[in-house]
């Protein structure tokens, strides 16, 4: 085995795994909030790390086996994690979207769940109590000013 295939190999899988936790630690309290329940985000979070870690290490694996010849191994072995990087950056940014998708999602649900507890409860407020009709004052015409007046006929000043 070559020694710059082992580097990169090396090399590759520290930057997937660093990258894999950073992912996991930040999106762990992103989700957290919209899950409102630690454990149900922290499941999900880590159903979203291990995917990423599947496939960026994939990735890695099927751009080990591409023949780079540049002459020097050193080159090759920085061509090849220029590739990876650029993959990196792709399934990270990809990350962040599924987790904003998630999160997203969730914070509706919970929005929608708050606003049918609320209209449940008005309802069941106001089911049983009858509405009230509020009597209007009669209206009083004052002869001698020639304005109307709503104050009750015969109230004492």
């Amino acid at each position: 085995m070559d020694q710059s295939y082992a580097v990169f190999l090396l090399l590759g899988v520290v930057l997937v795994v660093v990258d894999g936790q950073l992912i996991y630690r930040s999106g762990r309290g992103y989700l957290s909030k919209a899950y409102g329940n630690e454990e149900s985000a922290r499941s999900m979070n880590r159903l979203v790390a291990v995917l990423f870690h599947l496939v960026v290490l994939g990735l890695l694996m099927l751009i080990s086996t591409i023949d780079v010849s540049t002459g020097d191994p050193v080159q090759d072995v920085v061509f090849r994690l220029g590739i990876v990087l650029l993959l990196l950056a792709l399934a990270h940014g990809a990350t962040m979207a599924i987790l904003g998708r998630i999160r997203d999602k969730q914070l509706q649900q919970a929005l929608v769940d708050e606003m049918a507890e609320e209209h449940r409860q008005f309802e069941e407020k106001h089911r049983g109590i009858p509405q009230s009709r509020v009597e209007s004052a009669p209206v009083v015409e004052q002869r001698a000013t020639g304005t109307r007046s709503t104050e009750k006929p015969y109230s004492s000043r």
